[in-house]
């Protein structure tokens, strides 16, 4: 026999999975906790709805950078060639500023050491020339094409964007 959560007698339960006795003042305190629950699961919902596409492109944007972090660990930074070891960037060649429609473009973003990024701005000059190496100049040319089309993602497409990317994450980590 189970004992009730509020006033810790036995009781004999009507369902499997009934947690309090019948006592009045057992069920007032299983129906606050039934409330808070409702509420908390309201308010989560709530917060969702009221994301916006700024929020939503940060969040999306950290978790696009940790599968570029994943995937590029012990490759040389793209501008560089020393190897990434540590802390580094997720390095754009088209700025995610200007250039929306390749911000979360995997040929586009590439591990990049915190030097050549920040100090360097990007050292684009050398990133084109890694860039080609890594992804050949026919990609590069598409990349280029794409990066100067007119793109404003919507809050859902970025939060399967974050879900397509968290299960790439996921998938990498076991690795």
């Amino acid at each position: 026999m189970p004992r009730c959560k509020h006033c810790k007698e036995k009781f004999e339960p009507v369902k499997f999975n009934q947690k309090f006795c019948l006592e009045s003042a057992c069920v007032a305190v299983w129906v606050e906790q039934e409330k808070a629950k409702a509420w908390i699961k309201k308010k989560k919902a709530m917060k969702k709805d009221l994301e916006t596409v700024q929020d939503l492109m940060k969040k999306a944007q950290k978790v696009f950078n940790e599968f570029i972090r994943l995937r590029d660990k012990n490759k040389p930074c793209i501008s560089c060639d020393r190897l990434l070891r540590g802390k580094f960037d997720a390095g754009h060649y088209h700025s995610s500023g200007g250039h929306k429609a390749v911000t979360f473009h995997e040929d586009n973003v590439h591990g990049q050491c915190v030097y050549c990024n920040r100090s360097l701005h990007g050292n684009l000059i050398n990133y084109q020339i890694g860039i080609a190496k890594r992804i050949g100049g026919d990609r590069l040319i598409e990349l280029n094409g794409k990066a100067h089309d007119d793109y404003k993602p919507t809050r859902e497409e970025l939060r399967h964007l974050m879900n397509f990317y968290k299960d790439k994450v996921a998938e990498l980590k076991k690795k």
